[in-house]
């Protein structure tokens, strides 16, 4: 699956050749597919599970687009993690339950980032859920790249020194 999914991919690449490395564009072409599903998850939990209403976890009632959140951000977490360490970080030395925890701290701090970017957009500004998620996650989405590259997925061996232009 690993293999077929990054040859299909990889069969988009050539035109950006001269502008990224192959394993940026796995990124974005992985990245957007992941955005792109936590963002219809997003859309279908707001407006047809939680019908844009608040939800009553029975030890806390979370408002609609933070239950919204809550469901895509388990979908996202997954695909994401799977996506990131066999498509695009390959050359990682980590063990995978070093790579599980370390993309779980930092899936936590975008969760947490997300979590008041949508409260201010939303309950302060009064924009729309949808517009708010998707400028959130445009935010995000530069965080999330280095940290996965140089924190998360790092390929370099220990001891060696971390080139920030690779």
């Amino acid at each position: 699956m690993k293999n077929l999914i990054t040859n299909f991919i990889d069969l988009f690449y050539p035109p950006f050749r001269k502008i990224i490395t192959p394993q940026t564009f796995r990124y974005a072409v992985c990245g957007a597919t992941n955005t792109f599903i936590g963002l219809i998850i997003f859309y279908i939990s707001f407006y047809f599970v939680f019908r844009q209403d608040f939800w009553d976890a029975g030890f806390y009632t979370f408002e609609p687009h933070s239950a919204a959140l809550i469901i895509s951000s388990f979908v996202s977490f997954t695909l994401g993690f799977l996506l990131n360490k066999f498509v695009v970080f390959t050359g990682s030395h980590l063990r995978g339950r070093v790579q599980l925890f370390r993309y779980l701290l930092s899936f936590c701090f975008n969760l947490v980032i997300n979590y008041f970017m949508l409260k201010l957009f939303v309950e302060q500004w009064h924009w729309n859920a949808m517009f708010s998620q998707v400028l959130t996650i445009s935010f995000i989405i530069l965080f999330s790249y280095v940290s996965q590259k140089h924190f998360t997925f790092r390929s370099n061996k220990p001891g060696e020194k971390i080139d920030s232009f690779s």
